[in-house]
């Protein structure tokens, strides 16, 4: 930096950049939180087509931005518990959805990512309460946490269109009679998943310590 002439003190700003770390947290968050990650990926299966699909995943950034931005900041506060076994209902209500092979219209679609991406949201916030936000810098921290979230939930959707599609082609060539059971197995593993996860969460808060 140079001074200009007569110029004897050099102001200076704080960088209002995100601090360092936040996004790779945020990647690492939603690659590394089952239910999250098994959200995406049922809902990536469920809704068709490319563009309702895409609709879809808007509504559940959108919705669970916003709770995660009102958690973060302090102006709504949730016990986590509840809040994690009502996510894991919602895994429950999307592997029934699986399971009868229902694919919602764009409304409908868009009203179910949304209202799960409410739930979803303060399950985030619930981690990145852990890790807390720097003083003075949290929205940039928030901002950066939120897109990891969302890089890691593009990645995750990539990579499950891309299996189903591999899934697709090799159940091409097997029996019909072969093919249907095959095909019920994503919504039966995520439905035992979610029901086992409900149980185990609501047991683990309404016990007696």
């Amino acid at each position: 930096m140079v001074l200009r002439p007569g110029q004897t003190t050099v102001p200076l700003t704080p960088d209002s950049g995100p601090p360092p770390g936040y996004l790779a947290l945020g990647v690492e968050h939603i690659l590394g939180g089952a239910d999250h990650l098994l959200f995406v990926a049922g809902l990536t299966l469920l809704v068709r087509p490319a563009l309702r699909l895409a609709g879809a995943l808007t509504a559940f950034t959108a919705a669970h931005s916003l709770t995660l931005a009102l958690a973060a900041l302090g102006l709504l506060a949730l016990p986590q518990p509840p809040v994690e076994a009502c996510i894991a209902v919602s895994l429950i209500l999307l592997a029934r959805a699986l399971a009868r092979d229902e694919r919602p219209s764009a409304g409908a679609a868009w009203r179910l990512a949304g209202a799960c991406g409410l739930l979803h949201g303060l399950g985030f916030a619930g981690a990145l309460a852990e890790i807390g936000l720097p003083p003075g810098a949290a929205v940039p921290a928030l901002l950066a946490f939120n897109a990891g979230v969302e890089l890691g939930q593009l990645l995750a959707a990539v990579v499950v269109l891309a299996l189903a599609a591999l899934a697709r082609a090799a159940l091409a060539v097997l029996p019909a009679r072969v093919r249907a059971p095959l095909r019920a197995l994503p919504a039966l593993a995520l439905g035992a998943v979610a029901v086992a996860w409900t149980l185990g969460r609501v047991l683990a808060f309404w016990s007696p310590a």
